[in-house]
């Protein structure tokens, strides 16, 4: 029997996600391990045009539904798409991004398919079995759980953000394009208006500054650091708990990865949550007063000091 796989392939104005072709990489590589076969699926309006490219990142098949209403992500609309395809269709296992749209959409179908959900998963794969098997943090990163759904189909996770890099090392794909003809009037939500706080992805950043609880929450200085060095601004978990920065730039295992080539990572103590989402930088950078910290041992370099007399001195050699 062939493993079916679906990735759903999340886009915003004809813009793809890059996370979802990341994960259409990594549900690839499983197919080919498990003689299995990746079908990404595309909801939208006038996006035929990027399905034959989304092949070349892993998918075997694009099914592109069209609609007018689909071209922004409408909770009710998307759902009753996808329920349909799946019905029709009978995937093993579905996949989408842990963003704000992919969590939406998955816990809707799982409440509705009577199946498991594994949520913002850091790797997966599949067992001798077809059993999807997800590594998902928890107690705040401090453990990961290996876990996987025995009940219910299809059998469904959210991929947290920057964990797979997209790779172009196959063909294009075969495209499916169905037209939707969805009624507007039967939904109860209807789109009035869409505002864009205009959050940069530090998923895709190449230099990233990293506040951590050190900075007492004032971010005056570190964004005064990152437009210096050209740099996108991240935080820790702790200061995206308080509300000091938006969740959209946290790092770490319940956040987002980096890929970068540098981070200045400015009084983090180096958590096993946090420090999984900086594996994958090039150089790490830390300012830290605890020479003992558990950053040191994740840090390129390591600095102990006082962030509030140091940073200022950066700056103004940086100004010079």
């Amino acid at each position: 029997m062939t493993l079916n796989i679906w990735v759903f392939i999340e886009q915003d104005e004809g813009v793809i996600e890059e996370s979802s072709l990341g994960i259409l990489s990594r549900a690839r590589e499983v197919a080919e391990e498990k003689g299995g076969h990746v079908t990404g699926v595309l909801l939208g309006s006038n996006v035929a045009g990027e399905a034959s490219r989304i092949g070349k990142y892993g998918a075997h098949k694009v099914i592109v539904v069209e609609d007018p209403i689909l071209a922004y992500y409408h909770s009710e609309a998307y759902a009753q798409v996808m329920e349909s395809l799946i019905k029709e269709r009978d995937p093993d296992i579905l996949l989408a991004s842990a963003t704000r749209n992919g969590r939406d959409l998955l816990g809707r179908l799982a409440v509705i398919f009577k199946t498991g959900l594994q949520a913002h998963v850091i790797h997966f794969e599949v067992d001798r079995e077809g059993y999807l098997v997800g590594h998902v943090p928890g107690f705040g990163g401090n453990i990961v759980a290996v876990v996987k759904n025995v009940k219910g189909r299809p059998q469904m996770a959210t991929v947290a953000l920057g964990v797979f890099r997209a790779q172009e090392l196959w063909g294009e794909a075969e495209v499916e394009i169905l037209q939707g003809r969805l009624d507007p009037s039967k939904f109860k939500v209807r789109r009035v208006e869409v505002v864009r706080r205009g959050a940069v992805d530090i998923s895709k950043s190449k230099r990233v500054v990293v506040a951590g609880m050190g900075t007492g929450g004032d971010l005056k200085l570190t964004s005064e650091l990152a437009k210096l060095l050209g740099a996108d601004i991240g935080v820790t978990r702790p200061l995206a708990d308080i509300g000091a920065a938006p969740r959209d730039i946290q790092i770490g295992s319940t956040g987002v990865s980096l890929k970068a080539d540098l981070a200045l990572v400015l009084g983090a103590s180096g958590a096993p949550h946090f420090v999984s989402g900086i594996r994958d930088v090039k150089t790490v950078i830390a300012v830290n007063k605890d020479p003992e910290a558990p950053m040191l041992e994740y840090s390129d370099y390591y600095a102990v000091g006082d962030l509030f007399e140091i940073l200022p001195r950066l700056i103004e050699k940086l100004k010079r």
